[in-house]
């Protein structure tokens, strides 16, 4: 599959991604961000493994574990706390600064300096974010607030240590994800149950919603993701971010009322533009998989590509 493929099928999981925050607000019950994120990650993750049949091993437990606390543990709670107590492309637009924290934090792990044109684009989708975040309707909450530059923060660490550690020889994106969705669900239960309690009872659209969430928004998103972030750059997979709080702002304007400026479709457009631009970054060398955080030789590539799991 050439590499423009490789872009749009990921590109598919922020678009997903975006629609959490209507689906969130407007079919799931109040309050219940906890429980909101175990039911999207521990099924999803579950239904994954299920169908792999494949568990980490050796040290590869303690990778999986910590790329499921960054990922799914801790972004999850942050993701659905922010979007409960914000407007959808408020709280979803913040994750536009995920370019940035990547860029800094791929310079600091895996020892990329980062090119001033990858900079000046993330300061473009940052600027774009900044003009949807001011204008957006209803006000800033603090602790919203505070949830979304968090989550994203969480994710783009997540995203780099998956980069730099690479995968288990034989194993695929559907295993990984499978892996890091358990795993982060299985971090969240304890907590949702000591701070939100019993389960609430759910009516036929928060079902439908939850199944949403977990099977198009989750399993499926997460596969893509991390394929794409398997054969793409870390920062070409992150510029794919901004596609979420488009997404969700257009969702917001079409399906829930709120109201878009004119500022605020100058801002989507840099978002936008930053997006694409930074899926045109020249490429010093063909990006190929790493596994157990060693790149492989283009013959091995083939391989094991044949054998690894992929669903």
């Amino acid at each position: 599959m050439n590499r423009a493929a490789t872009v749009l099928l990921t590109a598919l999981a922020p678009l997903s991604w975006g629609t959490t925050y209507a689906v969130t607000t407007e079919f799931l019950p109040a309050d219940r961000p906890l429980f909101t994120a175990l039911t999207r990650a521990l099924p999803a993750g579950l239904l994954l493994l299920a169908l792999v049949r494949v568990l980490p091993r050796g040290a590869w437990w303690g990778k999986a574990t910590v790329l499921g606390a960054l990922n799914i543990g801790a972004f999850f709670p942050l993701l659905f706390l922010a979007a409960y107590r914000m407007p959808g492309g408020m709280a979803a637009v913040v994750s536009s600064a995920g370019p940035l924290f990547v860029v800094a934090l791929s310079a600091l792990l895996l020892g990329q300096r980062p090119a001033a044109r990858t900079l000046l684009t993330g300061v473009v989708a940052a600027f774009g974010v900044s003009l949807v975040v001011l204008k957006a309707t209803g006000g800033l909450d603090a602790v919203g607030l505070a949830a979304a530059v968090a989550s994203t923060a969480s994710m783009s660490a997540g995203l780099v240590l998956a980069k730099k550690w690479g995968s288990p020889a034989g194993v695929g994106p559907l295993a990984l994800a499978g892996w890091q969705l358990t795993i982060g669900g299985l971090l969240i239960a304890p907590l949702a149950l000591l701070v939100e309690g019993a389960p609430p009872a759910l009516d036929g659209a928060a079902v439908g919603g939850y199944l949403y969430l977990a099977l198009a928004g989750t399993a499926v998103a997460y596969w893509l993701w991390f394929r794409g972030l398997g054969r793409l750059s870390a920062t070409q997979v992150t510029f794919l971010a901004p596609l979420s709080p488009l997404t969700a702002a257009v969702v917001g304007w079409a399906a829930l009322g709120e109201a878009l400026t004119a500022l605020q479709l100058v801002g989507m457009a840099l978002a936008f533009g930053a997006t694409v631009a930074g899926q045109l970054t020249p490429r010093r060398a063909e990006v190929t998989p790493v596994v157990d955080g060693r790149r492989e030789a283009p013959e091995k590539v083939v391989a094991r590509r044949g054998a690894a799991v992929e669903g």
